[in-house]
């Protein structure tokens, strides 16, 4: 029992350690930032593995749910993997597999309509800053941000 409660209590620092989540404003729309994303990330010879239409799901349940709040606009993330870096990470901590595929969103909330965020949860320190190096590289190149 004492292994399970501290399990759990590990469990939980490890998912507040990184928390924070990394995010960039433009005015481009959700459509160029989309497109700018989906060429960052073949461009970095990366592969996308799907496309989940986050903010499709929720309005088309919204009723369904009993809920009047139209979150967003529009709302996609993007999971791909690296076979690089994600090696270079699992070689260094078996467990990192937890984290992978790697997810970047863009989407423009009901609130703000002029505006279109891209951005991705933070990693914990150590081996996985390498994953966040790269979501945030990928993430710039979207909105044509030098580094």
């Amino acid at each position: 029992m004492l292994r399970f409660i501290t399990s759990t209590a590990l469990s939980l620092l490890a998912l507040t350690a990184h928390a924070e989540t990394i995010t960039y404003d433009t005015d481009q729309s959700f459509e160029d930032v989309s497109f700018g994303l989906e060429s960052a990330i073949l461009d970095a010879g990366l592969v996308i593995d799907s496309i989940s239409h986050v903010g499709d799901m929720l309005e088309r349940t919204r009723q369904d749910v009993g809920s009047d709040v139209v979150l967003y606009e529009k709302a996609d993330v993007y999971s791909f993997c690296s076979a690089q870096v994600s090696r270079e990470v699992m070689e260094d901590d078996l467990m990192n597999i937890a984290y992978c595929p790697y997810d970047i969103f863009v989407m423009v909330r009901a609130d703000n309509p002029d505006t279109t965020t891209i951005g991705f949860r933070g990693f914990p320190d150590g081996s996985m800053k390498k994953v966040e190096e790269l979501l945030d590289r990928l993430s710039r190149a979207a909105i044509g941000q030098a580094e």
